[in-house]
């Protein structure tokens, strides 16, 4: 049951508490006699308890149960009281009956007569379990004058917005949490599934964000992001990508998960198609499916690095194609496009006029040689074509500053730019100084980032050659980002020892966490159920140890003649 205020509640005011839970507590039988008996000697012969208030009511069942327990158990309970204690805008009115429920302050005395402090009359919402329905009944209180009268009610809709209810969670995060949790509670689970570098935010960008909340940089900025930074991105750029914009063709935002988002819904309209080549990033589709447009997902190859090809992108063009994405490096594949791969994308935009491009190249810098990052938009035609999207999280190490942009012309931009103005306003003045000093540290990032990749490359190669070594498992070697996502489809249907079978990717993932004690995060989530993503962004030690881990625990898996051979 939930208490809430049907005036204060659509206004945000804080007199009220919304949707406080009340505690239910239910009363044996024998407590409910001895708890009439007293009623009765205390009211009018024959009197029901019906007709006595909560309060004198509550302060009669407090009476009979403080009696009934132990002081061990009174202490407890007295300290659930303190913590319930500011819940004073909770449900007052008078129920019977054994199993009767009441909110856990009428038992030691109420705190008024279905009245809020806000003096706002006290709604009952009883929610009736009916599977997926997502109608309550509002009850309101019976006449207080004395006079019987029947309980009003109303049906009230909760339903979601169809797109909204449809969106599924980010199973990176899920992993994430779960592993997280079970280290919390003292597991030593190695967490292989976030994507976030294990370094530390280079200190020279620590100190301006420190600088700026000292020195009240603490205002609102404008909805795009102060003048100075985005005069910075402007000529990191044209510096480091070759492209050229203006600063009112740059929008700053909470991350570029933001930026992607709003760049989906500035172009993107019901009836419109989204091409994502798979495995894509988990909430590529989700941005589509929440403007009201359709993904449309390509499948690409292991063998083909996982890249779009060509005639690939041919297949699935139509007069409703809106976008196209392109993320190199990848996530989750860390595969990098190479330039003719792209002009050659190019040359079949360049002939459909409805077709833009979403560039997603927030890995740009952590890349290793010979691979090489291209801007899209830097090829002949296509910035016109092109939002590209870029942050500070990955190569920096600042995923919790929560900063990132989007470059596009101006027509685009101003789009997004009054989406995010009605949704967030601007981004921390404090971030978007600290990522004025991450531009700050040298061409690509200085060698602060040289440094971090070189350790990225490190890690890569040792794990790249260990899951080679293993039986059954294929691998496209990662040119880009901090992932490796090797199939371990030949596993799937093997029987595990001690009983069970691991059936597919999610099964495969939750033998590893629960038997590996690793945590890795099943590729259907990027739209390859053959595949895991494993997550290099961790020390040699934790990696190494994960994979001695990983090798142990496919030795109690025994593969059926099948799938072995189909493999």
């Amino acid at each position: 049951m939930i208490s809430m205020c049907p005036v204060c509640q659509p206004t945000g005011a804080s007199a009220c508490i919304q949707g406080r839970k009340e505690l239910r507590a239910p009363f044996p039988a024998q407590l409910h006699q001895l708890i009439g008996n007293r009623v009765d000697k205390r009211g009018e012969p024959g009197a029901s308890r019906a007709g006595w208030r909560s309060r004198d009511l509550g302060e009669e069942y407090g009476r009979a149960w403080r009696s009934s327990l132990s002081l061990a158990w009174r202490w407890r309970f007295w300290q659930l009281l303190l913590t319930l204690k500011k819940a004073r805008h909770l449900l007052q009115g008078p129920r019977t009956g054994p199993g009767t429920t009441f909110p856990i302050h009428a038992i030691f005395g109420g705190l008024g007569r279905g009245r809020r402090s806000c003096g706002h009359q006290v709604v009952r919402l009883s929610e009736r379990n009916s599977g997926s329905s997502s109608i309550i009944t509002a009850m309101a209180p019976a006449p207080s004058n004395g006079q019987s009268g029947a309980t009003s009610t109303q049906q009230l809709d909760l339903s979601l917005n169809p797109r909204v209810a449809a969106l599924k969670s980010s199973k990176t995060m899920f992993v994430a949490d779960k592993a997280t949790a079970m280290k919390e509670s003292g597991i030593d689970v190695i967490k292989l599934a976030a994507g976030e570098p294990d370094f530390r935010t280079p200190q020279a960008v620590v100190e301006a964000g420190v600088w700026a909340a000292q020195n009240n940089l603490t205002r609102y900025t404008p909805n795009a992001g102060t003048m100075e930074l985005r005069k910075a991105i402007c000529h990191k750029l044209q510096e480091e990508n070759g492209l050229t914009y203006k600063p009112d063709e740059i929008l700053v935002s909470n991350g570029a998960k933001q930026s992607i988002a709003q760049a989906v819904m500035a172009v993107c309209s019901p009836g419109d198609e989204a091409i994502i080549p798979a495995p894509f990033w988990v909430s590529y589709p989700e941005m589509v499916s929440l403007s009201g447009a359709t993904p449309v997902v390509v499948p690409t190859l292991l063998e083909d690095d996982f890249l779009l090809k060509p005639e690939q992108l041919l297949k699935v063009l139509n007069e409703k194609t809106r976008l196209l994405f392109l993320c190199s490096p990848s996530n989750p594949t860390g595969s990098v496009y190479k330039l003719e791969d792209l002009e050659a994308i190019a040359a079949i935009v360049a002939k459909h006029p409805r077709l833009l491009v979403v560039a997603d190249e927030i890995y740009e810098h952590i890349i290793y040689s010979p691979a090489k990052h291209h801007s899209f938009a830097a090829l002949p035609g296509m910035w016109e074509r092109t939002l590209t999207v870029n942050g500070f999280s990955k190569a920096f190490a600042m995923t919790g500053w929560r900063l990132g942009y989007l470059a596009a012309p101006k027509h685009f931009l101003v789009a997004a730019n009054k989406i995010q103005s009605q949704i967030t306003s601007g981004a921390c003045s404090i971030s978007q100084r600290a990522g004025l000093a991450a531009l700050n540290l040298g061409y690509a990032g200085g060698e602060v980032v040289a440094e971090m990749v070189a350790a990225f490359r490190q890690r890569r190669d040792s794990m790249v050659k260990k899951l080679q070594a293993m039986d059954g498992v294929k691998l496209s070697v990662p040119q880009g980002a901090f992932y490796l996502f090797p199939d371990f489809s030949s596993y799937f249907g093997a029987k595990i020892e001690g009983g069970g079978t691991v059936n597919d990717a999610n099964e495969l993932c939750e033998f590893f966490l629960e038997k590996c004690l690793v945590a890795l995060v099943p590729g259907d989530a990027f739209g390859e159920p053959k595949c895991l993503r494993i997550s290099y962004a961790a020390s040699v030690e934790e990696l190494e140890e994960a994979v001695s881990r990983i090798e142990k625990g496919l030795k109690l898996l025994t593969r059926v003649e099948s799938t072995v051979s189909s493999s």
